[in-house]
């Protein structure tokens, strides 16, 4: 007499972690049976449309090598967890086989308890990247570029616990763009790179920086895409954002020759005072209509004072109307403004181009 197995889960999307839980679970008795969640099942309970019709799924599982039969939980009336009651009272298999992570251990062990059926508990091991079907829809949805970030002011009034009422944060997305496989800045950049990381990963950049303790403008920022600005707060607000227009011709970036870590100095003592008032000048100077360049600097100037108060080593202005370094400073890249698109190009010759050098940057919106 064989000994059965049974298995059941979603399977929306079928992924290596599955087939080798499939081998693990074979591996206890001579038959397998697989049970998935029926489309009818995973609207009710997991998600609106499945990944694929369940005609799919049930031939590519039934094609796997361990597999002996494949059937579809359509037990809609079953306590949640158990769309495959009816199937399993009629397989009464000897073992029922789940994942550590299973969150319907009593229902189950009570159907267990109906025909005898021992509950079998294995842990999700896996000799390569472990990923869920929640990570690989993700991964479809993520873009496969992005830009990364210049700050102009109101910087560290996005960090929720130094936030402030009636003040902004101002900042534009960049190109050249950034994919997985192209980077052509520096890392520790103070660009909002590790942002941009998790959103070409798929993932939520705002949890992902709030879960570091700094702020969350850089995903804000590259996500938004476009000159912002924000209001300070706990999440992103974003008050109102242009293309940028005025300052096509005029940023350049300068590498300082080292790294920088955000989080390292977000409880300095800093004056948040002026920083507040940089915040709510430059937001004036970007306003739709009134835009300078000129007022702009000098916003970028009251930034870049706060640094200086900080103990960040000057820069030198090579002509710009204002220079600050990018993010939390003490290393990354530096920003420049240049009151014409000829100063920038002199800027950057003089500089030699390259991550390492000097790189002229343009504001980038996404319409």
């Amino acid at each position: 007499m064989s000994k059965k197995v049974f298995v059941s889960g979603c399977y929306d999307i079928l992924h290596g972690g599955h087939v080798q839980f499939f081998e693990q679970a074979k591996a206890l008795g001579d038959h397998l049976t697989v049970c998935f969640a029926g489309d009818a099942s995973l609207k009710k309970h997991k998600r609106p449309r499945p990944s694929l019709p369940q005609e799919h799924k049930q031939n590519l599982i039934a094609a796997l090598r361990m597999v002996d039969e494949v059937v579809i939980g359509d037990d809609l009336e079953a306590p949640h967890g158990l769309d495959f009651r009816q199937h399993f009272l009629r397989i009464k298999p000897q073992l029922l086989v789940v994942t550590e992570d299973d969150k319907y251990e009593s229902v189950k062990k009570d159907l267990c308890a109906q025909v005898g059926a021992q509950y079998v508990v294995l842990p999700k091991t896996l000799e390569y990247e472990k990923i869920s079907t929640s990570d690989i829809v993700d991964r479809l949805k993520a873009p496969y570029s992005c830009p990364l970030r210049v700050d102009f002011a109101g910087g560290w009034l996005d960090v929720p616990r130094l936030s402030r009422p009636n003040a902004y944060i101002v900042n534009c997305a960049i190109s050249p763009l950034v994919t997985l496989d192209s980077w052509p800045y520096n890392t520790g950049a103070g660009l909002g790179g590790s942002a941009a990381h998790a959103l070409l990963n798929g993932k939520c950049g705002v949890a992902s920086e709030l879960d570091l303790g700094v702020g969350w403008q850089d995903p804000a920022v590259i996500s938004q895409t476009g000159l912002c600005v924000w209001r300070s707060g706990n999440r992103p607000e974003l008050d109102f954002k242009t293309q940028g227009d005025f300052l096509r011709g005029r940023l350049a970036l300068l590498w300082t020759g080292r790294s920088h870590t955000t989080y390292e100095f977000t409880d300095m003592k800093r004056d948040l005072s002026l920083i507040e008032a940089a915040g709510v000048a430059a937001r004036q100077a970007v306003m739709p209509g009134q835009e300078s360049v000129e007022k702009l600097a000098d916003a970028i100037n009251m930034s870049y004072k706060v640094q200086l108060d900080e103990g960040m080593q000057a820069l030198e202005s090579h002509g710009a109307l204002a220079q600050k370094y990018c993010g939390g400073g003490f290393g990354g890249y530096a920003l420049y403004l240049f009151k014409t698109p000829e100063e920038r190009t002199s800027f950057v010759q003089s500089q030699g181009s390259g991550k390492d050098q000097a790189l002229a940057v343009e504001p980038w919106c996404q319409v």
